[in-house]
């Protein structure tokens, strides 16, 4: 058996992906729209200042493209709190006129070794990367994609087999190309092994959309993405604040 990598968790996502009933919306009167509005927005308002948690962070994105109209992101400390948040929205007369197409549940994520390569080699909460990672705050970032992914294990090719310090090898050279979009792109990363359908969720911020493309695209050249990444859908936004809710629908 090869070595496990160790991890540290931090806070749950949950991503969740929402259609608008638009010949439905549209059929309301301008005064019924406005007091659906007027509640999302309170709502929003809510999440965006945790209120229902002492720690966590929300944000809203319009996703482009045929696979959602808006998306719901949260972080918060445990899973109840998750949970009670999907709640509170489903109560909201906006989710009437709305359809969940996907989501996504994971838990911030570190791995050990990482943050030892990084001189912490005790109390790692008190390191401020370390927060950063695991109790993530969503940037006031214009932009967002997220993706899921899985490493590779298959006959020919499998991640998990290979020995450790080969693994540290390949994410070493993976990380360098990160490194290279500091301060242009922020990254969240989610590990879901055993809590959803992939590996991990990639949740990535900028101002400038078209960093994306050259990031992955430039990932796309590197071993550990070439020859063990599988992706799946792609699923890009603009961030919506709850004050520009009601001129957004």
């Amino acid at each position: 058996m090869q070595e496990v990598p160790e991890t540290l968790e931090g806070w749950y996502t949950l991503h969740t992906f929402r259609r608008l009933d638009w010949p439905r919306w549209k059929a309301l009167s301008t005064a019924d729209r406005a007091e659906v509005v007027s509640e999302a927005v309170e709502f929003l308002r809510a999440s965006e200042a945790h209120a229902d948690a002492p720690e966590g962070s929300s944000a809203l994105y319009s996703i482009i493209g045929h696979k959602a109209d808006l998306m719901f992101l949260h972080l918060r400390p445990t899973l109840e709190e998750i949970s009670a948040l999907e709640r509170a929205f489903a109560r909201t007369r906006l989710a009437d006129y709305t359809t969940e197409t996907y989501s996504y549940i994971a838990a911030t994520e570190l791995s050990l070794y990482e943050i030892r390569s990084r001189g912490v080699i005790e109390n790692p909460m008190d390191a401020p990367f370390v927060r950063a990672r695991l109790k993530f705050v969503v940037p006031d970032k214009r932009y967002m994609v997220f993706y899921p992914m899985n490493k590779k294990r298959g006959e020919d090719k499998n991640w998990y087999m290979l020995p450790m310090e080969e693994r540290r090898r390949q994410m070493k050279s993976h990380g360098t190309i990160g490194h290279k979009y500091f301060g242009i792109v922020q990254q969240m990363i989610g590990g879901s092994v055993g809590l959803d359908d992939w590996e991990w969720g990639v949740t990535l911020f900028s101002d400038d959309l078209i960093q994306f493309k050259k990031l992955v695209y430039e990932m796309r050249f590197d071993e550990v993405s070439a020859v063990y990444a599988e992706f799946g859908q792609f699923l890009l936004g603009y961030r919506v604040k709850p004050e520009e809710l009601d001129a957004h629908l």
